[in-house]
């Protein structure tokens, strides 16, 4: 993972951790650490290291950073490609993985807000593989999908 994928991410769970029901914005990280830390990151600075235009961190800001989100520093760099964070399939349950990788799917698609409260909405449900599994018997009827959306998201539909 990218570190500016790592920070959207760091944002989105601190956003729910502080029971916002969404990920942080930039501005509202700044006011959080120049808050709660007492220094100061500017938005343009998170926004560089977001979009990937300024690909490292330097020393204070990883510190800074890593002090705010509460993760060890080591994590705010990008990972070389092909490396993997995550628990293997087999030692972890099946609903919990799958928890895990919907929420990591929410952060990351943070910019389509419905699609990531969809997510999230769909990661804390206690049984999501059972939802999941619903849906694709319901995709497998033909027109039901479409006449479920004209009644319950007629404005989304075009």
């Amino acid at each position: 993972m990218e570190l500016g994928q790592k920070l959207r991410m760091l944002r989105h769970l601190e956003g729910h951790l502080r029971g916002r029901g969404r990920a942080l914005t930039q501005s509202e990280v700044v006011h959080a650490i120049k808050t709660e830390l007492h220094k100061s990151i500017s938005q343009s600075y998170l926004s560089l290291i977001e979009n990937g235009t300024r690909p490292h961190l330097s020393h204070a800001s990883r510190q800074l950073l890593a002090k705010f989100f509460k993760i060890h520093p080591g994590y705010l760099v990008s990972d070389p490609p092909g490396f993997r964070t995550e628990l293997s399939w087999e030692m972890q349950p099946v609903e919990s993985a799958l928890d895990r990788w919907l929420l990591d799917g929410a952060a990351r698609l943070g910019h389509d807000r419905a699609l990531s409260a969809a997510l999230d909405r769909l990661a804390a449900h206690a049984d999501s593989r059972g939802c999941l599994v619903l849906l694709g018997e319901m995709l497998a009827m033909p027109g039901l999908v479409d006449r479920l959306s004209d009644t319950l998201m007629p404005k989304e539909r075009t």
